[in-house]
């Protein structure tokens, strides 16, 4: 086996609390230094700076994402996290840190490596393998993978850990929130303690390999029948806690497709969503991260690998019917049944309907009118995204009325619009109708609006 010790992503993770509390002290002491500067430069040229402007200054926006890449973990995660979930709603300096954070992470140098498979497999486990590469094949946020082959023949995917990722998900959330407090982007009263508990819950359980190992076991199972869809198979013998080894499957980046043509893109996007409605009301659970890095497409088979099931989540019952009566309200084209399921599902708080009910109101009508045009729906058009903030902006303005949805909800919904994003980037046109109508025992004619 060969080591690559001149690779310049190849950078130490910072294992134990303390270590990685210095980042964080670090990377603030940094922030306040380039906050300063900011401000006195804004002041010296007349001006009065808001605390946002002096936050997110090019200095500022280059040292947060250096260093949460550099901390990996849960703190890369929750960028990541953030990233996908807010779309093209994030400023342009966050969206700028949050897209570096999407590219792959620097990865363990060899020594670092070889200390952490040694922990798991033993001071010799290289003779257990007649190939390792040294050099990821991927590198992201909690581990790095490796393609290897054991003396059988077997080719492996092997997903090793970065060192302390377990131990420091508490402290690494705290340290994010933290982060966002300061930087005023979430309002004071705003309550994300629930919020804050169940990313770290969902996060020691993507930290747990034999769980992800588990539930990937699981989907290949259920989608046995379904072989448009590829899921690589669990080796148990390399597997424990903090390495996960399955069979390596050959794919292209699924954001490949964007130059395949129309009908190609087409068909994947309606694959992805089938899934997605078949986790929430067949499954019963749901694999939550809409990461583009978790699909890809085999172009000799026209087929979808899937990966990644770490952020496997159970779909609870009541939580399946709120969305079966969204969606038929929507459906059936009826403004007012939208907005009491809305309500009632948690989606939207009663004090937003209260003082902004005609903008909310607007926006239900915005989204229904996209939503019942006949035929495809084109993901590219969208023009209607602009409309919706026109209409949002005073409700997003307004912190009091602010509200989280429940947990449940935020998940999955973040796995749905993961998927729309992903279907804009691809140009895809679906008949979303048909989709829903396949899938779901609900009524879907169209009546007059209310």
């Amino acid at each position: 086996m060969t080591t690559d010790n001149n690779d310049p992503k190849g950078r130490s993770v910072p294992r134990g609390r303390l270590s990685r509390f210095g980042q964080f002290g670090r990377l603030a002491s940094g922030v306040a230094g380039g906050m300063m500067a900011e401000g006195a430069r804004r002041l010296a040229n007349g001006e009065r700076p808001a605390m946002r402007d002096m936050m997110l200054t090019p200095g500022n926006v280059s040292r947060v994402a250096d260093r949460l890449s550099h901390l990996r973990g849960a703190a890369m995660k929750l960028g990541q996290m953030i990233s996908m979930d807010a779309g093209d709603m994030l400023p342009p300096e966050l969206s700028e840190i949050m897209a570096r954070l999407r590219q792959n992470a620097h990865r363990m140098p060899p020594q670092q490596l070889q200390e952490v498979l040694a922990e798991q497999w033993g001071e010799d486990w290289r003779k257990r393998f007649t190939r390792f590469g040294a050099t990821p094949i991927a590198a992201a946020s909690i581990g790095q993978v490796h393609r290897a082959m054991p003396h059988d023949g077997r080719d492996l995917a092997i997903k090793v850990q970065y060192p302390g990722v377990r131990e420091s998900i508490d402290s690494d959330v705290d340290n994010v929130a933290a982060l966002l407090r300061i930087s005023n982007l979430l309002p004071r009263e705003l309550d994300i303690a629930p919020l804050l508990a169940e990313a770290k819950k969902q996060l020691r359980e993507e930290a747990d390999y034999v769980r992800e190992g588990k539930y990937l076991t699981l989907f290949r199972d259920l989608l046995a029948g379904s072989p448009e869809y590829v899921i690589p198979v669990l080796d148990k013998e390399f597997t424990t806690d903090q390495v996960l080894a399955m069979s390596f499957v050959e794919g292209k980046a699924i954001e490949t497709l964007v130059d395949a043509p129309q009908e190609t893109r087409d068909v994947a996007m309606r694959l992805l969503f089938q899934l997605v409605l078949r986790e929430i009301f067949e499954f019963d659970m749901i694999q939550s991260d809409p990461n583009f890095a978790n699909y890809r497409y085999q172009p000799d088979t026209g087929k979808l690998v899937l990966l990644d099931f770490g952020a496997t989540r159970l779909v609870e019952a009541d939580t399946t019917e709120a969305y079966k009566h969204l969606i038929q309200a929507a459906f059936n084209d009826d403004r007012a049944a939208v907005r009491n399921a809305a309500l009632a599902a948690g989606f939207v708080g009663e004090a937003a309907i209260k003082k902004h009910r005609a903008r909310i109101d607007s926006m239900i009508d915005i989204i229904l009118g996209e939503l019942n045009r006949p035929g495809l729906f084109d993901f590219s058009d969208r023009s209607f995204v602009a409309a919706l903030t026109e209409q949002g902006m005073d409700v997003a303005a307004d912190r009091a009325t602010w509200h989280i949805p429940p947990t449940d909800l935020l998940f999955i919904q973040r796995k749905i619009s993961g998927m729309a994003l992903l279907a804009s980037r691809l140009k895809a046109k679906i008949d979303v109708r048909a989709i829903l109508s396949e899938h779901l025992d609900i009524d879907l004619a169209t009546e007059n609006k209310v």
